[in-house]
């Protein structure tokens, strides 16, 4: 069985604003969290990354040197949403969630675009890993399990995901570990 634990990095600091493709810093104030991730996380045999600022920020601060970072783990490109405000978002929740998998930004990428570029990476993976990575990232993941559902998925900052894999089977052990 082998075991990929996934890795939301630190809150960014975005300013209530979505970040996408847009590199912005990690807030890595809160040392009770990160120290007690660090212990939660424990010994691991490869360690990949997302190539974004926020994500290798936090893994240097929970004392990770990544092995690798990897393009395909970059969080879902939001087109024309790169930047807006949370609160100036379009509402989509008019769309069941197969057609909100498949709904595009103009300029950006669906979830099921970020998906297709998200599951070879994680498929490959033949030992125990833990990826730092973005909650679009975690929530492409869940997707080998529960599909376009996945998208229902809260995915704190700072959260750790748990899947495990038998042969072609997944399942999900984790959503969401956070400190205490």
């Amino acid at each position: 069985m082998t075991r990929i634990l996934l890795l939301r990095h630190a809150p960014p600091l975005t300013g209530g604003r979505l970040a996408g493709r847009t590199e912005v810093d990690a807030d890595l104030t809160d040392h009770a969290s990160l120290a007690w991730m660090r212990d939660r996380i424990g010994g691991i045999e490869q360690v990949i990354s997302s190539p974004a600022r926020r994500c290798l920020q936090t893994a240097t601060a929970l004392g990770l040197s990544p092995d690798v970072t990897r393009e395909a783990l970059w969080e879902q490109h939001y087109g024309a949403w790169e930047g807006l405000a949370y609160a100036d978002l379009p509402d989509l929740g008019r769309l069941d969630s197969a057609a909100l998998a498949r709904h595009r930004p103009d300029g950006g990428e669906s979830f099921e675009d970020l998906a297709a570029r998200v599951h070879p990476e994680i498929e490959r993976l033949q030992s125990d890993t833990l990826i730092v990575c973005h909650a679009g990232v975690i929530r492409a993941a869940l997707s080998l399990v529960v599909g376009h559902a996945a998208l229902s998925f809260s995915v704190a900052p700072l959260s750790l995901t748990i899947l495990h894999r038998q042969g072609d089977d997944w399942s999900v052990e984790a959503v969401n570990v956070t400190a205490p």
